[in-house]
């Protein structure tokens, strides 16, 4: 679940968080394993979770005692469609930028 109020790009400003997205390609992990692979205490740590979750970088799934972390596609996506916007701008920029300096040079050719 998304949460509406929470900016992707503020999310993923934080070192901690960025370093559990990347643990988490490997794979799932416990909260308790995430946890152990950092020197700050597990409730920050359930924060940083709980924010990743919230804004729909990660989902939790319980298995017995254990609450397993999974990375989710939905946080990416909104990262992805921003910078997809601004990479068609400048696309398209660039590319009335070459026409107009291709026109330049038939012109001077002449």
């Amino acid at each position: 679940m998304q949460h509406p109020n929470l900016d992707a790009f503020q999310v993923i400003a934080d070192g901690s968080r960025r370093e559990i997205l990347h643990m988490l390609t490997e794979g799932s992990m416990s909260i308790n394993a995430i946890a152990g692979k950092f020197e700050i205490s597990r409730p920050a740590i359930s924060k940083h979770i709980k924010i990743l979750e919230h804004a729909g970088f990660l989902t939790i799934e319980d298995s017995g005692r254990e609450r397993f972390c999974m990375l989710s596609q939905q946080g990416f996506t909104e990262l992805r469609d921003w910078l997809e916007y601004y990479d068609n701008f400048w696309k398209q920029k660039l590319t009335k930028l070459e026409s107009l300096m291709d026109a330049g040079h038939k012109e001077g050719d002449l």
